[in-house]
């Protein structure tokens, strides 16, 4: 048997076939530690979305140039040193069409719909259409956290309610690393017996899905076909789980999580979960359980040990200090969850893989509700990508977008992953161009 990271020895468990994987060996990876050696194919791209809620000040973050020689501002200062990894966006629209602002979730809709909906029915998010290219080889196709407290995110499925998000590191880590974990450098592969229950059953649905389908009429045949239409993904997943994961070389699951805090919005809670959840999303990405992930920052609650005023409160009551030009105590936060971002980007470029680190293999893509929470609004809505997902973007510039929807970058992002569309929102949100400097 030849030695590759496909080669197994192969045999029988509770009467199911199994395979035994090799451990993760140096010949899996090419010389320069940038692709898989059997195949030649580059580690897997992933894509995650860190949405965060109430803007930054006007006049504080727009650069005066664009182009890739352009200068941060102080409320953008501490990305500095990611500048030639970000394409920072400015002059983006959020288009309301002659409809009313629902405050802080209008431009929620816009950013991950691409658009309002009408009614209770929507297309899926763009995580989900991106997800859907490239997660269908892992275990979870998106994982979805807020470091916030509450259970409201922002990735659905087309006609579908928003998915709920993880607020608890715990929870996150037993669903991760519990028995249904599949090390991929495991010197031994055992299927779970859950996995292999859930198939069977799963088997004799799918028998009797076509007995019903052939029952009923055609408006229930339509029902039903979205129905087993998402079974049909649950059973992809199923799937996933009966074979031998891949060997990746940075996967080292932790042995424990460390003490969460109270799911909330006190900043040292939001601090001590948002670090957690951190650690765990890196360590699903290496270990190949998942390509797509959410951070939801819903920082209206957030509010500093002690204080009963939330960073909401203070971007509708906090009076415009003279001198500074500026809300101080709403200027305190930005800066806050600003930072925030920066050590996750942080935490990222300093986990090794391959000849380099598990930022290499990302774009993470920056999102806000409004562009200046004071006022609610629409305009100048600061949107950042981080990475360039293993070589499908370029990154280092300014791009100010005069006006157009910020559609545009979910259209661009969508692309740049593989999504076959030519255009993504709705209405006036409707973008039918990419951004071609952000495309490679």
């Amino acid at each position: 048997m030849s030695t590759t990271r496909r080669g197994f020895l192969r045999g029988t468990f509770a009467g199911s076939a199994v395979a035994v994987g090799l451990p993760f060996l140096d010949c899996f990876l090419n010389d320069s530690g940038t692709a898989l050696a059997g195949t030649g194919q580059a580690l897997p791209s992933v894509f995650g979305n860190w949405f965060q809620y109430l803007g930054l000040n006007p006049g504080r973050w727009v650069p005066d140039q664009t182009g890739n020689n352009y200068r941060n501002k102080v409320e953008l200062a501490m990305f500095d040193p990611w500048k030639e990894r970000i394409n920072l966006i400015s002059g983006g629209y959020y288009h309301l069409d002659g409809r009313p602002v629902e405050t802080h979730r209008t431009g929620v809709q816009i950013a991950t719909l691409g658009g309002i909906p009408s009614g209770r029915e929507s297309g899926a998010s763009l995580d989900s259409d991106i997800a859907d290219v490239i997660g269908k080889q892992t275990r979870f196709q998106t994982l979805d956290v807020t470091g916030t407290g509450g259970r409201f995110g922002v990735s659905k499925r087309a006609g579908a309610a928003y998915k709920p998000v993880e607020a608890s590191p715990a929870a996150l880590y037993r669903r991760i690393f519990g028995a249904d974990f599949q090390d991929p450098n495991a010197a031994e592969f055992v299927p779970s017996t859950k996995a292999l229950a859930k198939a069977s059953v799963l088997s004799q649905v799918a028998d009797q899905r076509r007995a019903v389908l052939n029952a009923v009429g055609a408006s229930d045949r339509a029902r039903l076909d979205e129905y087993f239409t998402s079974l049909r993904q649950l059973e992809k997943q199923i799937a996933m789980q009966l074979e031998p994961p891949e060997p990746l070389p940075a996967c080292k699951p932790p042995p424990n999580i460390g003490v969460e805090a109270e799911p909330g919005g006190e900043v040292t809670a939001v601090e001590r979960n948002i670090d957690l959840f951190t650690s765990l999303l890196i360590h699903a990405v290496t270990c190949g359980q998942t390509r797509v992930f959410n951070v939801t920052m819903n920082t209206q609650g957030c509010r500093k040990a002690g204080s009963t005023q939330t960073w909401h409160g203070y971007t509708h009551e906090e009076p415009i200090d003279d001198a500074l030009g500026y809300q101080p105590e709403t200027t305190w936060f930005i800066m806050w969850a600003n930072q925030l971002f920066a050590n996750f980007l942080g935490k990222l470029e300093a986990t090794p893989e391959g000849a380099g680190s598990v930022l290499d293999r990302m774009l993470v893509l920056w999102q806000t509700d409004h562009g200046y929470a004071r006022t609610h609004t629409m305009d100048n809505v600061t949107t950042m990508t981080v990475g360039n997902a293993g070589g499908l973007f370029r990154s280092g510039r300014h791009i100010a977008l005069a006006g157009d929807p910020v559609t545009r970058v979910g259209l661009t992002v969508q692309q740049g992953f593989g999504v076959r569309t030519s255009a993504w929102g709705s209405q006036s949100n409707r973008a039918t161009r990419p951004i071609t400097d952000m495309l490679s």
